[in-house]
């Protein structure tokens, strides 16, 4: 019997995977046209130029959200954030509360 609730919990953790992955390639596809599996697969100096140009689109929508613009979205905001963390290779789970570390990506953003 635990075997069949270790299975279904098993199931139950792939398909929030799943679903969570697909939330992510979507909203960041349809955002800033950027392809998270190629994304993950790239080189990185590639990797800091699309981690420059995802951060620049989740400031825009945080200042969309301060504004209360009508195109606001959190759900987009929140799969770009995940988006991000992913591509940065940071845990997706974390503890609730104030931050108190500096949680910055590993890759080094050249500047000119």
């Amino acid at each position: 019997m635990s075997d069949i609730h270790a299975e279904y919990r098993a199931f139950t953790a792939r398909k929030l995977s799943e679903v969570a992955d697909a939330r992510q390639t979507a909203a960041l596809q349809l955002a800033c046209g950027i392809d998270l599996t190629e994304a993950m697969a790239a080189g990185p100096d590639l990797k800091a130029g699309l981690v420059r140009r995802l951060t620049r689109a989740i400031e825009r929508e945080r200042l969309r959200g301060m504004r209360r613009h009508w195109s606001y979205d959190l759900n987009r905001h929140i799969a770009l954030k995940q988006a991000l963390d992913r591509l940065c290779g940071r845990s997706e789970k974390r503890k609730a509360g104030p931050r108190t570390t500096s949680r910055r990506c590993s890759f080094r953003i050249a500047t000119k």
